[in-house]
């Protein structure tokens, strides 16, 4: 009997450290796409405020185009810095607590692109936005799964 627990912990093991890169190669992937376009609106707050300025203008959004962007902006950034830690704590700790908050900013990031886009009629920019959201779903799921196997493994 001792035998086959021992079986099913080390397998349990395996496939963990395969959860593990799976989960390290797409919270990394969070990371850079979240933190650059964060980034990118900050460095370039005028011009990206233009852009968005023109791309709502016929659109309910017109007259607070600056405060959406600030707080797409704030959850991009965050996303993406919580993303990036999760990334080493992941790493260096085996805990996916931060990845899994940067996951989740990252849906509601998305989910906040993807809406103003559908407002504005931008069909094909949403849907552009559909595989970066699976993604963000199967990291969640991803993350969620490691801390019910660990749960299991020592329950």
């Amino acid at each position: 009997m001792y035998l086959f627990m021992e079986s099913i912990e080390l397998s349990l093991l395996v496939n963990l450290t395969t959860i593990n890169l799976i989960q390290v190669l797409g919270t990394a992937l969070l990371a850079v796409l979240f933190l650059q376009s964060g980034l990118d609106k900050i460095f370039d707050w005028k011009g990206n405020l233009s852009w968005l300025t023109g791309h709502f203008s016929k659109s309910i959004f017109k007259n607070i185009v600056g405060i959406l962007l600030f707080v797409i902006t704030l959850l991009e950034v965050s996303a993406g810095a919580f993303s990036l830690l999760g990334v080493f704590m992941i790493l260096f700790k085996q805990s996916v607590g931060f990845a899994l908050t940067g996951a989740v900013l990252s849906a509601l990031s998305l989910l906040g692109l993807f809406t103003g886009q559908r407002i504005a009629k931008d069909y094909p920019g949403a849907g552009s936005l559909v595989n970066y959201f699976i993604l963000t779903i199967l990291m969640i799921y991803f993350l969620s799964m490691y801390i019910k196997c660990l749960q299991s493994l020592y329950q």
